[in-house]
Order: C-alpha cells, then structure tokens, then sequence
C-alpha cells in the first residue's frame, strides 16, 4: 500500500462510524422520497427492482472505490485514483466528469426540496424556494459554518425516525387494505411489465439516491484506520442503505397500486396521504426538506466550491475562484460561483426533475467507468494480482453494468452528457497544447 500522509492541518480522527454516517448522510435514507413517482411511472410499479439492481451496479462500483482507497489513502477520490491507475489524462477526464454531478447537484436538491414545499404552500412560487435556499446556504457557507459528526449523527437519526414512522403506518395501512392490501412480489418482478431496458432506464433515475458513498473517499486522508476505514465505511454504508430504499419503496408500491399520480415529483407524499393522512403527509415532506434543501445542499455546495478553489489554485480555472475571504478563510468566490449556477439550473431545470436527475447521473457514471478501469489496470495489468474476482471479475462487471445503464439513459442526457465531455476534450486540449499545464486535478 502507498503510505500518503496527511496534508497540513488534517488530522486522522474519524472512525469508521464517522465514516459510515457521513455516507449514510450524503445518500439521505429518505432519498427515495423525492425520486419516487419518476421511478414508479418508468419501472411500471416495480420501484424496488430499480433500487436493487441499483444497488447492485453500486456494489461492484464500492468495491472498486475499496480496492483503490486502501492502494491510495488520499483525499482525491475517484480523480486520484484514475491517475494513479490509469495516467494522468484518465484523471483528467474522470475528475471532468464528475464534476457535471457535483456542479448539478445543489440545483438538483433545491428543486426536489421546492417540489416537497409545493403542496404545503402552493401559492409560493418554486423560484422564492429556490432563492431563499440558495442564499441561506450560501451565506452560512461562506461564514464557514460546518456540520461535524455530532450534527451527522442527530440528523442521520431524524431520518430514520421518520423512515420507520412511514414503514410501520405503511404496513398497517395495508393491513386496512390500503393499495394492494398485502406485501406482494410484483414491485420486485411483474412478468406483464418487465423488460431489461425498461427496468435500466428506471434505475438510471434510482440510482442518483446511491450516489455518495463514493464521497466517503475524501475523507482518505482523515481516516484512524487508513487501510481499512474508508474501504469498510464504503462497502457497509451503500449496504445498509440500499436495504432501507428497497424496504421503503416496496411500501410505497404496494400503497400505490390502483392510484394514478398527475404529478409525479409529489408521488410519494399522495402516498403517505393515502397511508397515514394529512399528518405523515406533512411529516414526509419537511424531512425531505430539511434533509435534501438544507443539510445536503450546503454540504455539497461546500464540496464544489472548494473543488472549484484547488482547481483554480492549480490554474485549472480562473484564478479568483481560488480568493479565500479575509475574515472567514472561505472560498467565498466559488462560493458565490456555485449559487449563481444553481439558481440558473433551477430555474432551467424547475419543471424537468428527472431530465436534471439523468445527467447527474450521467456525470457521476461516466467517471465511474473510468474508476472500474483503474482498477483492473492497477492490480491486474501492473501488479500481476491472481486476485481475479476482487481485481478483474468485480470491476468489469461494475463496468459493463454501469455502461448498459448509461447507453439506457433518456437521449437528452446522453446529448447533453456528450456535449460536456466535448468541453473537457477542448478544455484537455488548451491545457496541454496551447497553455503547456498539466492536466493533473489535485483537489
């Protein structure tokens, strides 16, 4: 294993369970709320089969992200590890890639938080939502605000509290008779509906609700135990959450069968409507609130923001974006930066969810090819590993599982996903020929 120290002023003091709740937070157990009506109308009902084979695409994928966090303990993620397996120029392109879900997703949040907010307060329009996110976030970020592991913990707990809360009022619903009256193995298989594309092109919305166990591996450099932290926290958090989507959506199927949703992106509350009444409804829609407009919006646009800074501070970007605030030592420019984009995305996107969802998707699937390519590179190809399985069977099925879901995807998102890696090519190409830089995303 490759010994990387800790960079100035990182500390290794997180456990494996400060590890597993911050991948447990940066999925959102209660991710599937927002997304649910796109996955139900596109898996015709079968909402858990999509979060299966999610999870499943997932697994190989964590497995790769192991391997390559205990050969790597830094803090570069899916970027450092393609470089390292691949070249300098793999890296490049998957920390391009990438970066499309990380710019994406603070919109991406804002809008589903909107869409919960419209039911509650339908008079409001979704742009005073967006707005008023935007800038509360923005504000607390650039003052430097941060969530440690305690405010992971009570917010990972009300969570929970509010998953078990719909599934034990769902059960019982259905005991009344409620949708199908009975936990059923149609959500899971229904021979009258399944076909393999239909099933793919619903996972590739389902799955944006797994993306951020990967985020577990920038904390490498943070980790006490650094051979074996990140990889654990990786593999056990995607797991674990995993299970609770599928628990939760099989629920949601059953209570959904005979119903017909006008509006999809507010699916799931009819559903808790229906389960529990005006109150689960009410309870469901501040937790996705709280969960995806507030504390996973901030935490991811620090993330960008701070990534667009080491870009900057690499003279990979303008170079203002790297200005830290005087009195605050924040990336306030970037911060800005972010929040510009993601009130012109929102309001792009406001009314287009599951089109803004396909191409993060898209971003964060193509690096992981990338990754998966890496790997075999790296162990294989390189260090001659026997281990076949771990370095050459789960990789490549990773790889050709995530290559049929992103060939699965709408058309948009593959036009629009292809149009920014053209970027990174022109982009790649002024770096090296024209400006002479490497192309090395140190972030």
């Amino acid at each position: 294993m490759t010994e990387v120290p800790a960079a100035p002023g990182l500390k290794r003091t997180l456990g494996t369970v400060d590890l597993l709740i911050f991948g447990m937070i940066f999925m959102v157990p209660i991710a599937p709320f927002a997304v649910f009506g796109f996955v139900w109308h596109d898996a015709h009902g079968m909402v858990p089969l999509a979060f299966l084979i999610g999870m499943v695409c997932m697994v190989f994928t964590a497995m790769s992200y192991a391997a390559m966090s205990r050969a790597f303990p830094s803090a570069g993620s899916v970027y450092t590890y393609a470089q390292r397996g691949l070249g300098e120029a793999a890296g490049f392109f998957a920390g391009w890639m990438i970066l499309l879900d990380y710019i994406l997703v603070p919109a991406l949040l804002y809008i589903v938080s909107a869409a919960a907010l419209r039911p509650l307060l339908p008079t409001i329009p979704a742009w005073v939502w967006l707005t008023g996110f935007i800038v509360f976030n923005s504000v607390v970020n650039v003052l430097g605000v941060q969530m440690g592991a305690k405010a992971n913990r009570w917010l990972l707990l009300a969570e929970l509290i509010v998953l078990v809360v719909f599934i034990v009022v769902g059960l019982a619903a259905l005991q009344r008779g409620v949708g199908s009256g009975a936990l059923t193995l149609k959500p899971i298989y229904d021979s009258a509906h399944f076909s393999v594309s239909m099933a793919l092109g619903a996972t590739s919305i389902a799955v944006l609700s797994f993306l951020g166990f990967d985020g577990i591996s920038t904390l490498g450099e943070e980790a006490q135990d650094q051979k074996d932290g990140v990889a654990r926290a990786t593999l056990l958090s995607l797991l674990l959450v995993g299970v609770l989507f599928m628990v939760q959506t099989w629920i949601a199927a059953e209570l959904s069968v005979g119903r017909n949703f006008e509006v999809l992106d507010s699916a799931f509350y009819e559903v808790a409507e229906a389960a529990g009444g005006v109150w689960l409804k009410q309870l469901t829609l501040v937790a996705t609130v709280v969960a995806a407009g507030i504390a996973n919006a901030m935490a991811a646009q620090a993330a960008i923001s701070r990534v667009l800074f080491a870009m900057a501070r690499d003279r990979k970007l303008p170079a203002v974006l790297a200005r830290l605030h005087p009195r605050f030592n924040t990336p306030y420019i970037s911060t800005v930066a972010v929040a510009v984009v993601s009130l012109a995305v929102g309001l792009a996107f406001a009314d287009r969810l599951e089109n803004l969802t396909r191409l993060v998707n898209f971003g964060a699937l193509t690096g992981f090819l990338l990754l998966h390519l890496a790997v075999v590179n790296h162990f294989v190809v390189r260090d001659g590993s026997r281990a076949w399985f771990r370095y050459g069977i789960a990789p490549a099925l990773g790889f050709a599982i995530i290559a049929f879901v992103v060939f699965e995807m709408d058309h948009l998102a593959l036009i629009f996903g292809s149009l920014w890696l053209a970027l990174g090519v022109i982009y790649y190409a002024v770096l090296r020929v024209v400006l002479r830089r490497s192309v090395a995303l140190n972030v």
